[in-house]
């Protein structure tokens, strides 16, 4: 019994521990109230200086912003709206549009775009719905966000067309590939 109780205890301790870094990670002050995460001073999108691209990742061949981190679409979300705000924006940062709406990058065949947030900032589109990074994803190439269910619904990854990966092995997997 004692053995259980101490596994428990370590296990709250890291959760508690991953938490608290995945805040730090992201910020814990919000733009205007609305739930954005804040940049940190001097900061610039990650869009604004590079170009979307795809890469290799466990769940497919994906988009990734230009640090090369996976990007996700969020099945509560409409389009032209985001249903992340508060804490959620916190673990999925809202992807800034930058300067590549309206740009087309080698290989990219969805519709890219902008909506605006309701803190005022520009947030970056594939085919009308927005798109996020994973506070989780600590390298380039990681997916661990695909198929998590949090926020209020499930997170896919997406294609360079904009199609969403639905299975958790890739566009082969028995849940397949959503279209829109």
């Amino acid at each position: 019994m004692d053995e259980r109780r101490v596994a428990r205890s370590g296990l709250l301790a890291a959760t508690a521990v991953f938490a608290a870094a995945v805040l730090t990670a992201c910020g814990s002050s919000t733009a205007g109230g609305y739930g954005a995460a804040a940049p940190a001073a001097g900061s610039t999108p990650a869009t604004a200086s590079g170009a979307l691209r795809t890469a290799s990742t466990s769940a497919g061949t994906v988009l990734v912003d230009p640090a090369g981190k996976t990007l996700y679409v969020f099945a509560a979300d409409s389009k032209g709206h985001s249903a992340c705000t508060g804490g959620c924006a916190q673990y999925w940062p809202p992807e800034p549009a930058g300067s590549l709406a309206g740009t087309q990058p080698s290989g990219v065949t969805a519709t890219l775009g902008t909506l605006t947030r309701a803190d005022g900032t520009a947030q970056l589109t594939v085919n009308g719905f927005p798109v996020y990074t994973y506070a989780a994803d600590s390298a380039p190439g990681q997916a661990k966000g695909q198929g998590v269910n949090a926020s209020g619904g499930l997170w896919w990854v997406v294609t360079s067309s904009g199609l969403w990966i639905t299975g958790s092995a890739g566009p082969s997997a028995s849940t397949g590939v959503r279209r829109y």
